[in-house]
């Protein structure tokens, strides 16, 4: 057993927990950052997800730390790649002029940017990093956690990491269960939450569903990979309410919930590109959806195919949760086997414009992943165990519907802010998509802080949501001003020697720590916005 002690152990190397390392660093705090994965990032690297962002994004309602790694990603793409002229001069740069964000781009040039933003402190060994690593064991002496344990997943070995203050930025909200930290998961009960859009009875086995991407593109030739060994359970698949088998191009309308057909066009020529699902939903043809290299931005022979980025409603697996069971291994196997099946359909008897059949030319990209196989380091991971806090956000704090308004949803407390509409996939219990209109949100503090452990903050998708309310915290820019967030009240504890509690509770601690958090780039509150 190795010990380790710091001043901030940031269990969970995603989004949030990038984020909440580089503000503690920033405030000058030492720092171990673990992670289950190689590559840091979590869902916009190993999990290999393009950022689901609001329409604002290029203008405010994001931290600065997170425009600097959006600026950083389109910077690398005009240092070391073959732009075109016309795209190395475009502000904007969308790299795959992808429909779903503004910027679309790979993995792993969002996974070497992250290793940027973090060189000088591993350099200064103010900054470790632990890769591979999960916890296994949490101490808890009279409400507060002493140490943590984790294992790595190479050799076995554990380590033992002591800190005044331990944020779980884990996918899954790992170390709740770990520490005795009071948590939920699952769907509430409209009894328990008042919500419209709740389910009749409470299930904690009811969560939205996970996914496995993967990278592709097209070449010349056969590429067709071996056929699944589940893939004649997975063509004859159909939930009750998709209107057709999952290994199809149809799927439901998210809003409308009518099922209906999406389109595939390998390698289309040229057009406009709208990034803003107020006027195109995005997902109507799969390839252009979530693209993440386009050739169109590049010199003419420099790249012989987009490269595409599966995530799509066919791959949400819905057999069943990977937390709080014994069976998520299976789960999370039954994901993969899914995404094969999807990838070696498309290959083989997907249908073609020209009334063929299959594109065996699809070609599996790892080296865009990270992985050998093509498929993701991490599934992508939509909802997580949730603290209970010292406050729950409900549905009716952000929905436009149920506030009557579309102004800014405040709170007193604010450490951020978000927007995105409430996007619940379908669900482990079989539950359609759940679509409702958010007005543009914050983020409250005491979401961050369990009502019980004392010195352990939330920092990622585990923070005081209800299953509905996750729908729209968990994309990635409020992950990241959570984990940003959780770092910096960290930090300011350490230096004023009070619990997150306190700095809740006193008037004062709370104004100076949101002047703090303003000065670092923190946008506490929305501009007054007219129309959405």
């Amino acid at each position: 057993m190795k010990d380790l002690a710091t001043d901030v152990a940031i269990i969970g190397g995603g989004m949030g927990g990038v984020a909440a390392a580089l503000a503690a660093l920033k405030s000058g705090r030492r720092v171990v950052l673990t992670n289950p994965a190689g590559w840091l990032g979590g869902q916009l690297t190993s999990q290999a997800v393009p950022p689901d962002e609001h329409i604002w994004v290029e203008q405010f309602g994001v931290t600065a730390s997170y425009r600097a790694l959006r600026d950083g990603i389109r910077d690398y793409y005009r240092a070391f790649y073959p732009l075109t002229e016309e795209a190395r001069g475009t502000r904007q740069l969308n790299p795959g002029l992808g429909h779903v964000s503004r910027l679309c781009h790979e993995p792993k040039v969002a996974a070497a940017v992250i290793e940027q933003m973090l060189a000088p402190f591993l350099s200064s060994t103010r900054l470790v990093v632990l890769r591979s690593h999960t916890p296994v064991e949490a101490q808890v002496n009279d409400d507060q956690v002493s140490c943590v344990t984790l294992e790595d997943a190479r050799t076995g070995t554990r380590v033992r990491i002591t800190a005044p203050f331990v944020l779980d930025a884990t996918e899954t909200g790992e170390l709740l269960p770990l520490s005795g930290t009071d948590y939920v998961v699952g769907a509430e009960s409209r009894e328990q939450t008042g919500e419209p859009s709740a389910a009749e009875t409470f299930d904690p086995q009811n969560v939205q569903s996970i996914t496995w991407c993967f990278a592709f593109d097209h070449a010349d030739g056969d590429n067709t990979i071996e056929k699944p060994e589940n893939y004649e359970y997975w063509r004859s698949y159909e939930p009750e309410f998709w209107g057709a088998p999952l290994l199809s191009f149809v799927a439901p309308n998210p809003r409308t919930l009518a099922p209906e057909t999406r389109t595939f066009g390998v390698n289309p020529e040229r057009a406009a590109v709208t990034s803003d699902q107020r006027s195109n939903d995005g997902d109507r043809d799969l390839w252009t959806f979530r693209r993440i290299l386009a050739r169109d931005n590049f010199v003419h022979g420099a790249i012989d195919s987009d490269i595409v980025l599966a995530n799509w409603p066919m791959l949400d697996y819905l057999e069943g949760s990977i937390i709080d069971t014994p069976e998520s291994e299976r789960h999370l196997e039954g994901a993969k086997e899914l995404a094969r099946c999807y990838f070696y359909w498309l290959q083989t008897e997907a249908p073609r414009p020209d009334g063929g059949k299959g594109w065996p030319g699809l070609r599996l990209r790892g080296d865009v992943v990270g992985t050998d196989d093509g498929f993701a380091q991490m599934p992508y991971i939509r909802e997580s165990r949730r603290i209970l806090a010292m406050r729950t956000i409900v549905e009716q704090d952000i929905s436009v519907s149920l506030r009557n308004s579309a102004d800014p949803s405040s709170f007193d407390d604010s450490v951020g802010v978000g927007m995105y509409r409430i996007d619940i996939h379908p669900s482990t219990r079989g539950d359609n998509y759940i679509d409702v209109e958010c007005a543009p949100f914050e983020i409250p503090l005491g979401a961050l802080i369990p009502r019980r452990t004392s010195n352990l903050i939330a920092a990622a998708k585990n923070i005081g949501t209800t299953h509905i309310t996750n729908g729209a915290y968990r994309l990635h820019p409020v992950e990241w001003n959570i984990g940003e967030s959780a770092g910096h009240l960290a930090a300011f504890c350490i230096s004023h020697d009070v619990r997150p509690k306190a700095v809740l509770e006193d008037p004062a601690l709370l104004a100076e720590f949101q002047r703090l958090l303003v000065e670092s780039g923190v946008e506490i509150h929305w501009p007054q916005i007219t129309g959405y």
